[in-house]
């Protein structure tokens, strides 16, 4: 459909051309006559196909400036002015191939991501390998993923390590490497050997298609900014017809009434706002920050309150081992590799924490015996022929009645999420784990204060001490504990009433208050996919700074979309005015018009940069 609209707007271009030329050599041999008759025809069939285009859009609904282009090339026709009509045509019909322009350089960014989705995968059937489509893979396929190809699906590495070019989807510039178990998300580009992939998510479901589906939605969404402007457009036509009704009645002058509406023809008010908020949403696109629409980008830029989710916001969302305390009969690594082989048995968080540094740290793990968990508590079994208790201070003290244990474990901070380890009836060490602060969180805060955010708030679901020593911190205005996921529907719902709010949060358990929210933001590199679904912003690149430079792209966006309409309106105004009383003639009124469509479309452009 598109490769035919491009052909019918290149052969009404051509075609107002020609008649352009040609009448004009006529007319430069003194055949007026004739040149009249080809400027006539060359005007018509762009002023069919603009009264299809009216009425197509009536029935839709919608009204805009293009009735003035019509009127103005029929009127040219009626008052015996074909070359004017002939400009008018030639105007308009360059003046959509302009629009196309435009548009399209403003999607560039976000359209290139829908050109990279894969359509085969190579997969391992037996010894063997098969090609396949990317609909027919399931989870736990392995595949093979060569050097240059795109990541059909989401999944985990499976060979040593694999290089990866992120660019597609978070605008990294450098190469990442992930290792064996490492997540590799689709889109990704494989920039150095092959490597194997478990896939863990059909392809339907996966990061990409996620993307993809996010793009198109945002493509297709209008503005109420862009709304506006079809308002101001439905009131621009009225005062034109206005002015022109007062040219007439004041000189009788058919001119004077064929020159206003050529000079307020096809001014691009519809245009340039979808043009100025597309070339935002492709700019933040390109830095890793998918908006959803020019809705959500217009409200980005007026938000004032932010809301944030503390695990997998602020921090890591991961548990690391940040320390290892012990007894004098023990290592701290002897006491990780106990509790490590022990918690293999587990399912638990904190156990895959642990098994995880054990492995970095290279200690050999044993296989554990008659183990007996508690849920939530801990639990207790036979590893190398010890007794292994692993679990929470109060559950491994119960269970050793040995050595000097309140001593060890009274060193401990309170507030610090640890876990105990006792030994053949003693206790052996506690290893203290904590889910550390991102690197540029106080500086992405503070960006967010630069952009013109009033007041941050910690919403977490964690203990109020541990959101207290976060917050404290960071400097945040308001720190909130122990919430639910309704705690947190309530707290942006409190919020409403001092302006737009954002919620960035990135778990099951936050996707209620993204959805309750002026604008979710749901942390998409890592978080899960229904907080990307409910979220107006999707951030691909793991980092909070991103969203202050996507509440910059959306403020310059909307500053630029009010330039064009505020500049746009007023020249047209001008110019028809100087024509009511006669200081523009029709010819001159049109090509004038024409420089000022080709200026506010290049200023709106201006929010790509």
């Amino acid at each position: 459909m598109d490769i035919f609209r491009q052909h019918i707007a290149n052969s009404l271009i051509t075609i107002a051309g020609l008649g352009l030329l040609v009448g004009t050599a006529l007319w430069w041999v003194d055949a007026v006559s004739y040149a009249d008759l080809v400027w006539s025809v060359a005007t018509v069939p762009i002023l069919i196909t603009l009264l299809v285009q009216i009425v197509n859009a009536l029935r839709a609904g919608d009204i805009g400036l293009d009735v003035v282009a019509a009127l103005s090339m029929s009127a040219a026709l009626a008052f015996g002015e074909p070359l004017a009509g002939n400009v008018v045509a030639m105007m308009y019909s360059s003046g959509q191939l302009l629009e196309r322009f435009a548009q399209g350089r403003a999607k560039r960014e976000m359209t290139a991501l829908m050109s990279r989705v894969a359509h085969t995968a190579m997969r391992y059937e037996g010894n063997a390998l098969q090609e396949v489509a990317i609909a027919v893979i399931k989870p736990a396929d392995r595949l093979l993923i060569r050097q240059g190809e795109v990541l059909p699906v989401d999944g985990c590495i499976a060979s040593d390590v694999a290089l990866l070019d992120l660019s597609s989807l978070t605008g990294e510039s450098l190469p990442v490497k992930r290792e064996r178990g490492g997540e590799a998300l689709s889109g990704s580009t494989c920039a150095g050997p092959p490597f194997d992939m478990i896939a863990t998510r059909p392809a339907t479901e996966s990061t990409y298609a996620g993307i993809v589906r996010l793009v198109a939605a945002a493509q297709a969404s209008k503005a109420p900014l862009a709304r506006m402007a079809d308002q101001y457009a439905l009131g621009f036509l009225a005062l034109t017809l206005v002015i022109a009704g007062g040219a007439w009645l004041l000189s009788s002058d058919t001119d004077r009434v064929l020159a206003v509406l050529v000079s307020a023809t096809p001014c691009p008010l519809i245009l340039a706002v979808p043009v100025a908020l597309m070339a935002g949403m492709s700019r933040a696109a390109s830095m890793g920050v998918l908006v959803k629409g020019g809705g959500v980008l217009e409200t980005l830029a007026k938000v004032r309150t932010v809301i944030l989710d503390k695990t997998g916001t602020l921090t890591h969302g991961q548990a690391e081992v940040t320390e290892i305390k012990t007894s004098l009969a023990y290592d701290a690594d002897t006491v990780l590799r106990l509790a490590a082989s022990l918690d293999q048995a587990s399912g638990h968080v904190v156990a895959a924490a642990l098994i995880g540094e054990a492995q970095r740290r290279g200690l050999t793990l044993s296989a554990p015996q008659e183990v007996i968990e508690v849920p939530g508590a801990g639990l207790e079994g036979v590893v190398d022929g010890h007794n292994i208790v692993v679990g929470g201070n109060s559950f491994v003290r119960n269970r050793c009645k040995k050595g000097d244990d309140l001593v060890l474990l009274s060193t401990i901070d309170k507030t610090a999420m640890t876990v105990a380890v006792g030994v053949d009836g003693a206790v052996a060490g506690v290893i203290i784990l904590a889910d550390r602060i991102r690197s540029d969180a106080a500086n992405a805060l503070q960006a967010l204060r630069d952009a013109g955010v009033a007041k941050i708030i910690l919403a977490s679901g964690d203990r109020q001490d541990i959101a207290d020593n976060i917050g404290a911190t960071l400097g945040i205005d308001v720190i909130l504990g122990d919430l639910t996921p309704d705690g947190k529907v309530a707290t942006v719902s409190a919020e409403h009433r001092n302006g737009p709010v954002m919620m960035v949060g990135d778990g099951v358990n936050d996707a209620p208050a993204l959805a309750a929210a002026d604008i979710g933001v749901a942390m998409g590199a890592h978080g899960t996919a229904s907080s990307s679904e409910v979220a107006g912003v999707v951030l691909l690149v793991d980092q909070l700074s991103a969203l202050s430079k996507a509440m910059t792209i959306a403020q310059r966006s909307r500053t630029i979309a009010f330039q064009s309409v505020s500049v746009g309106l007023g020249l047209s105004l001008s110019a028809m005015v100087a024509a009511a009383f006669g200081y523009l003639p029709p010819v001159q009124g049109a090509l004038l018009q024409e420089l000022i469509d080709i200026t506010v479309i290049l200023n709106a452009l201006r929010a790509l940069r």
